[in-house]
């Protein structure tokens, strides 16, 4: 038998010693995934991070794909396969390999691909078996309708599943969807730490009611985005009670894009002043509150803060704006580490405030990011 390894254009698979291959937009057919995979099944096989995004694989790629997969030999724990061409058809295939039990795939990002209701259920059925290590899931702009949102709740109450993050954003989530969501999101076996919401169209007060509640009734919640939805005063208010929860673990929110005001800032105050509040990372990029939002901001009162990331592009910040962050940095109130700000308002005398401040030996900031914001 001729050796396998001259004729694979994979070979570098083989002890390799970078465990991660990008390849992306490469035009894969599905002859190169039926070698792909014989190189990942080859017990010299180093590779731990697999993106194959943008390739025409279709079902009969990722068929080869998952039969490598659940080669006792194949260490592969990421696998990306954004718009692959993929449907039900090849979720089945993926199934096999979630329940499989030398399968060693822990992140599965399926974005792009129109899965439909059948192929999401076979995956969420995998997701609750015994086997399965999955503990992170990304279905952006996938379609996911009602059914599929049932699906991952019954997921999400299993307590066989490991599933850690779900990214379901550019998916439209209307009232039954949350509905199904938050159901899942609150039960007691529900392990979710990520969740990301980017743009899903939470518009009106009662799906917002229903998911923060849900949300403000996990334990175990780390990180939330809520990205590019128009939430607006009284929404807003309903996400920022997680932060006064004394049980929240709560460190990461992500609010780029939301329609923030500057009473949202003036609430998002209060919250942060709560000694309950975890957040360490807070991103309000693209909310137009300007000035008077920044000194609502730079007012928190809370010398047990843990805030310390915070990123305000493009937000309308002169430098009064400016001015108002620099007395926030030296105070021993602020623990802030990381600032980033970009704005077409933000001028030299804002940045000679915060220049001022980086001098004073009460602030503890280690990065700063800013320049001028300018329309492309």
């Amino acid at each position: 038998m001729s050796d396998t390894s001259k004729d694979l254009p994979f070979a570098e698979f083989k002890g390799d010693s970078d465990s991660e291959h990008r390849l992306s937009g490469c035009r894969l057919t599905e002859e190169s995934c039926d070698l792909l995979s014989r190189a990942l099944s080859s017990e010299a096989s180093c590779v731990k991070e697999l993106n194959l995004s943008e390739n025409p694989l279709k079902d009969a790629g990722v068929k080869f794909i998952s039969k490598g997969l659940q080669n006792p030999h194949c260490k592969l724990e990421i696998l990306r396969l954004k718009n692959c061409e993929i449907t039900d058809q090849g979720c089945a295939h993926l199934t096999s390999v979630l329940k499989s039990n030398s399968s060693q795939l822990r992140e599965l990002d399926l974005s792009e691909n129109k899965l439909g209701d059948s192929g999401l259920r076979l995956l969420c059925d995998a997701l609750q078996r015994h086997h399965c290590k999955l503990e992170n899931l990304t279905l952006n702009d996938c379609g996911v309708t009602d059914k599929g949102c049932a699906a991952l709740a019954s997921v999400m109450k299993s307590n066989l599943s490991q599933l850690k993050y779900l990214d379901l954003s550019e998916n439209q989530l209307g009232q039954t969807q949350v509905t199904f969501l938050s159901d899942g999101l609150k039960n007691p076996h529900c392990k979710l730490e990520n969740l990301r919401l980017r743009f899903c169209g939470l518009l009106t007060d009662e799906s917002c009611d229903v998911l923060a509640s849900a949300l403000n009734s996990n334990p175990h919640l780390k990180m939330l985005d809520l990205t590019g939805n128009k939430l607006g005063d009284s929404k807003i208010e309903l996400f920022l009670a997680i932060l006064k929860n004394p049980h929240s673990k709560l460190e990461s929110l992500w609010l780029i894009d939301c329609g923030l005001t500057d009473q949202d800032c003036a609430d998002l105050t209060l919250a942060l002043s709560s000694d309950n509040s975890c957040l360490r990372e807070l991103n309000l990029s693209k909310n137009t509150f300007g000035d008077s939002g920044i000194k609502h901001l730079s007012n928190v009162k809370n010398p047990h803060s843990k805030l310390e990331s915070l990123w305000l592009i493009d937000c309308d910040i002169t430098d009064e704006g400016c001015s108002a962050l620099a007395s926030a940095l030296t105070s021993n109130l602020s623990h802030l580490k990381i600032l980033y700000m970009c704005d077409k308002k933000l001028g030299n005398a804002g940045v000679e405030h915060l220049s001022v401040a980086l001098k004073n030996p009460v602030c503890e900031l280690e990065t700063l990011g800013i320049h001028k914001w300018t329309a492309v």
